[in-house]
């Protein structure tokens, strides 16, 4: 079966509260902007519908968007879990464009996404005609992850925290790989956001 996407769309999860780090783990600031602005500027590059899934803290990050041309969706379910914050993005990009028939799903705090990585997904998925392209690092599958429609029952289908990873490793025979060793940098605690400012130093 051959799985052409002809209208994707991409998704940003940035709807949790970052209890971890103790503050909008969004609004860090590296490379002189903040990981949220980073990755909006980035994905909006594609000329991609670009949809924001905002939750906890949703009015600091609406503030630090206010300029940027996309589309905000507010997760109202975000404390069930990462599952309703995909099912919320994958509903605002339907309802943006009920043609789109592959989503980009991206979280807001890997650093170093690019367009260029974007790219790389859409290429892959389009040369290969699998129904998942995901970024490989650390051995696994993750995050940015390009889902065919042919999944999108699926992820309506997930429940609590449970995210693409589980999707992916259940699927991985139907995955195509695109490397992005960096993406194994994101930002859960106050160590790691130390740790990229001292390692962006060196």
């Amino acid at each position: 079966m051959q799985y052409k996407i002809h209208k994707p769309g991409i998704v940003i999860l940035a709807a949790g509260q970052s209890s971890r780090l103790g503050s909008p783990k969004q609004l860090l600031r590296f490379n002189e902007k903040s990981l949220l602005q980073h990755c909006v500027e980035e994905a909006l590059q594609t000329n991609i519908p670009v949809i924001m899934v905002v939750g906890a803290n949703s009015q600091l990050i609406k503030y630090e968007l206010k300029n940027l041309h996309i589309t905000i969706a507010e997760n109202k379910r975000w404390q069930e879990g990462m599952s309703t914050s995909l099912q919320c993005g994958l509903m605002a990009a339907k309802n943006l464009n009920n043609e789109i028939d592959g989503i980009i799903f991206m979280v807001s705090d890997q650093p170093f996404v690019s367009v260029m990585l974007l790219n790389n997904l859409l290429r892959a998925q389009n040369e290969n005609s699998l129904p998942i392209a995901a970024c490989g690092y650390a051995g696994r599958l993750g995050t940015p992850v390009l889902f065919h429609k042919y999944f999108f029952d699926a992820l309506m289908d997930l429940q609590g925290d449970s995210g693409a990873k589980k999707l992916i490793e259940k699927n991985k025979n139907l995955a195509t790989e695109v490397s992005f060793p960096e993406g194994v940098i994101d930002i859960d605690t106050v160590e790691d956001y130390k740790d990229l400012l001292q390692n962006a130093k060196k």
